[in-house]
């Protein structure tokens, strides 16, 4: 082998491999569902749902995972397919227009003209994928827009296993957390409920 055929298989081999070391691996995207069919009627209960808060460090592209501590890792390659605030919005938005049968649900901000009876303020303050658990602390508010009264103020936690013992897909979390979404959603539709048979007597 000549030195130049040498020197240009030398070159060649180098730039694949730098080839490869740049090539960034294709990333999964995943979104958090909604448990609940659509409702088929209405029934008059005009609802509002927002704002909907979550904590900064939450408030990125890739999959959060915590150690239960004070470290948490970002994935590159398994992100959500929209903002986080966004999914957790619209889930509660359809598991409530489900559990309370209503098509007159809308997010915040609305119209003045067209303020919902009753609205619900959310600040999730954790949603963390951890080693064997996922967890969902959210402080939440049911109110009757009209006068801006609170009816019921909670502070609700949940939790929901995880397997993998700390190696759970973005899949698997997805559907962990639309299940605790799913959880939270009850309580507030619970209240709801009983917001609108009080008002009902």
């Amino acid at each position: 082998m000549s030195a130049l055929t040498l020197k240009m298989s030398v070159a060649l081999l180098a730039a694949v491999l730098l080839s490869a070391c740049g090539t960034t691996p294709p990333s999964s995207h995943y979104r958090l569902t909604a448990s609940q069919a659509l409702p088929t009627t209405a029934n008059g209960l005009s609802l509002g749902v927002g704002p909907v808060n979550i904590p900064e460090y939450l408030n990125r592209n890739g999959i959060v995972r915590s150690d239960g501590g004070n470290s948490i890792t970002i994935a590159d390659s398994e992100r959500w397919a929209e903002p986080l605030e966004d999914g957790v919005t619209r889930v509660v938005i359809l598991n409530l227009a489900s559990m309370l049968d209503t098509q007159d649900i809308r997010r915040f901000p609305w119209h003045p003209d067209r303020a919902p009876e009753i609205g619900i303020k959310l600040n999730i303050l954790k949603l963390d994928a951890e080693t064997s658990k996922a967890t969902l602390v959210a402080e939440w508010l049911v109110f009757q827009v009209n006068d801006d009264q609170p009816v019921a103020r909670r502070l609700t936690r949940y939790e929901e296993p995880l397997p993998g013992a700390g190696t759970s897909s973005g899949a698997v979390i997805a559907a962990a957390y639309s299940t605790l979404l799913l959880e939270l959603s009850t309580d507030i539709a619970t209240e709801v409920r009983t917001l609108g048979q009080s008002a009902a007597l």
